[in-house]
C-alpha cells in the first residue's frame, strides 16, 4: 500500500498563487516598474549636481564671510587703538612743553597736564575707580597692606595705585592699604 504525499490548496491559496504569478509577468513587461528609469535618473542627477553647486557656492560665501569680518575686526581695533593713541600723544607734548619750562610753572603744567590726561581716558571710557574711605571690594580693590588704624576694619584708608574701569569692566584693581581696625580696642 503505498502512500501518495501531496499538496492540498485550498481556493484562496490557489487564487494568492495566480496574483503573484499575474504580478511577476507584469513586472517584466514594463522595465519602470519597481525600477528608476533613465529619464528620471538623469533629472536626479541633474538636482544631486545642482544642489551641490548650491552646497560649494554657500560654503565659499561663508569661509570668505568669515575672513571679511575677521579682517574687518581687526581694522576696527587698529583704528580704535590709533584714535587712543592720537589722545595719548597730545599729553606727551604737553609733558615735553612743561619740562621745557622753568621751575615756577612746572607744577601747575602738570597739574594741567593732568587734567588732560584724565579728559582723554574719559573719551575713551577710561574712569577710575573711587576706593580711599570706603569698604574694601575684592571685585575692584586690591590689598597690598593690612594696618591698625582709627577707621573701621576693611576700610581702605590709603591708595597706592588707583584702579581703572573701562565701560564698567574692571581693566586695572586698585593697590589698597586696608585698615584692621584699632587693635587696642578690640583687646579691652
Amino acid at each position: 500500500m503505498g502512500h501518495q504525499i501531496g499538496c492540498i490548496m485550498d481556493d484562496a491559496e490557489r487564487g494568492t498563487e495566480q496574483k503573484e504569478s499575474q504580478d511577476c509577468d507584469l513586472s517584466e513587461n514594463s522595465p519602470c516598474e519597481g525600477l528608476p528609469c533613465e529619464a528620471e535618473l538623469d533629472e536626479q542627477k541633474k538636482a544631486y549636481a545642482e544642489l551641490n553647486d548650491q552646497f560649494l557656492r554657500l560654503a565659499a560665501d561663508f569661509e570668505n564671510f568669515k575672513k571679511r569680518t575677521s579682517r574687518d575686526r581687526e581694522i576696527l581695533i587698529s583704528l580704535a587703538n590709533e584714535r587712543f593713541a592720537i589722545d595719548i600723544l597730545e599729553v606727551v607734548d604737553n609733558f615735553e612743553r612743561a619740562l621745557k619750562a622753568d621751575d615756577t610753572h612746572t607744577r601747575e603744567g602738570i597739574l594741567q597736564i593732568q587734567k588732560l590726561l584724565n579728559a582723554q581716558l574719559l573719551r575713551n571710557g577710561i574712569t577710575p575707580i573711587g576706593a580711599l574711605n570706603k569698604q574694601f571690594n575684592p571685585e575692584e580693590h586690591e590689598a597690598i597692606a593690612h594696618i591698625t588704624s582709627e577707621e573701621a576694619a576693611g576700610t581702605v584708608i590709603d591708595v597706592i595705585a588707583r584702579g581703572y574701569r573701562m565701560n564698567d569692566k574692571v581693566i586695572r584693581y586698585a593697590k589698597v592699604v586696608v585698615s584692621k581696625g584699632n587693635q587696642e580696642n578690640q583687646e579691652v
